[in-house]
């Protein structure tokens, strides 16, 4: 089945164009067959031939539960269905219709290897009721393996939250016709297990969001050389070791020449160090690109390197430091591309410095914070995410949970600068650079210090040629 794998609709995106499918002339029956029986093509394959329980609802998502039983029936597998309530829509009440085994009751005790929660799926914005959620509890723990369709119950699709306390984990959540942010977003990305999409025929929505896919980058031209494949000057500060962490990275990420700029320790010798007062240094009109932010510190000298970069017509990247020093005021007559990557509290600092509330759930602060700065907005963390001013948004594919140590926002900064200084412009550069990280941290043998993982984004790039 056709499907765009890198989309991700909210849950009214996905309404709508579920409803063009129809009104193109699939029914809405057609389209639950085709999602169910894409489901349980994985639950077939889960199960292995053990016993299925599949936790109906009484809408669509119960509709799509009653398929996916029907569909390993038909085969011969084992399968239970629980009704927690009857089928409400009229697609559910065909396809309960069409399901040629037994329905059990809300008290039923089946024995099974394999629970489908079908219960609830897209759409949901309120807390389960006590009786549902306690029947999912109870089926949860008597299952060793746990698949959700389309969206673990209890979830909401646009914004990643839990609607419900003590929601079970899943080890497989399927998704339907589209990823939705809830896919990407915590907390609800860390009970979902993995993650496989289930196409049904949705097209390409204009103004959908998409996941951070593997770049397609290029060798050097054969007449290439370093000033042609960008040069990147990467601003020291009161800690050099983090600006030297990003400049390793940036070397594997495409740049053909990156300098530190200023104080360096223990530079190696394929590092560049340009010691001239950087007013000085950024005069050379050749500079691609500009890293400001890895270990500057945070006193007047560092305000002043900022502010000296920012006066500068040069694409940039803003990180760490960088971020808390930022004011609006700065960014005011400037037009060259900014990116800036702040976790969690610099983005609240950058949120307060442009005058934002901070309210909302981290899709719609980035944003926000993207419109009222003009910057590309890496929000970086477990569940990363990139916003664009034009109101471009991009999701990172899960990455591995030992990137949670220090240094390792400084790699992804250079990356992502090396991939500005190469002339990608800031959106798409943000993404590959996102990409590159996290392609970095699965080459690199965990545990890993940052420095191993700046030595492997050299790898990733490679991948993509």
């Amino acid at each position: 089945m056709y499907h765009n794998s890198n989309q991700v609709l909210t849950a009214a995106q996905m309404r709508y164009a579920e409803g063009a499918l129809v009104a193109a002339g699939t029914s809405v029956d057609e389209l639950m067959q085709r999602a169910g029986r894409g489901a349980a093509e994985w639950v077939w394959r889960i199960s292995g031939g053990r016993p299925v329980t599949v936790l109906c609802g009484p809408g669509n998502n119960g509709g799509d539960g009653y398929v996916i039983a029907e569909a390993i029936r038909e085969r011969g597998g084992a399968v239970s269905v629980i009704a927690a309530n009857k089928p409400k829509t009229a697609a559910a009440q065909v396809a309960r219709q069409l399901y040629q085994g037994a329905v059990l009751g809300r008290d039923a005790e089946p024995i099974g290897e394999v629970l489908v929660d079908c219960l609830f799926g897209t759409g949901l914005a309120r807390p389960l009721e006590a009786d549902d959620l306690a029947l999912l509890c109870r089926l949860a723990a008597s299952h060793p393996r746990r698949v959700a369709v389309d969206l673990p119950s209890g979830v909401d699709a646009d914004n990643g939250m839990l609607l419900s306390t003590g929601l079970p984990d899943w080890h497989l959540t399927l998704a339907l016709g589209a990823w939705k942010p809830a896919h990407f977003l915590l907390p609800a990305a860390a009970m979902m297990g993995e993650l496989r999409l289930v196409g049904i025929g949705v097209a390409r929505a204009e103004a959908a969001a998409s996941v951070i896919a593997r770049p397609v980058l290029a060798a050097p031209a054969p007449s290439a050389h370093k000033y042609t494949r960008g040069l990147l000057g990467v601003v020291t500060g009161a800690m050099p070791g983090a600006a030297l962490l990003a400049a390793r990275a940036a070397q594997g990420a495409g740049a053909g020449y990156v300098k530190l700029l200023g104080e360096a320790a223990a530079a190696p010798p394929d590092l560049v160090v340009d010691r001239a007062p950087l007013a000085n240094v950024l005069t050379d009109s050749r500079y691609a690109a500009l890293l400001v932010g890895p270990g500057l510190g945070r006193d007047a000298t560092a305000r002043e390197r900022l502010a000296i970069a920012l006066s500068e017509p040069i694409p940039a990247v803003l990180d760490a430091d960088a971020l808390v020093l930022l004011g609006a005021r700065q960014l005011a007559e400037r037009s060259a591309p900014l990116i800036a990557t702040p976790h969690d509290g610099e983005l609240f600092a950058l949120e307060r410095a442009f005058g934002l509330d901070g309210a909302g759930s981290k899709v719609q602060r980035a944003e926000a914070l993207a419109r009222a700065s003009g910057m590309v907005i890496v929000a970086k963390g477990a569940d990363t995410l990139v916003a664009g001013p034009d109101g471009a948004l991009a999701f990172a594919p899960r990455a591995s949970s030992w990137l949670s140590i220090a240094g390792t926002g400084d790699v992804l900064a250079g990356a992502i600068a090396s991939r500005l200084a190469c002339g990608v412009e800031a959106f798409t550069a943000a993404c590959e650079g996102v990409w590159l990280h996290g392609e970095a941290a699965r080459r690199t043998q965990a545990p890993f210090a940052a420095g191993q993982l700046a030595e492997h984004v050299a790898s990733a790039y490679a991948a993509c040629l």
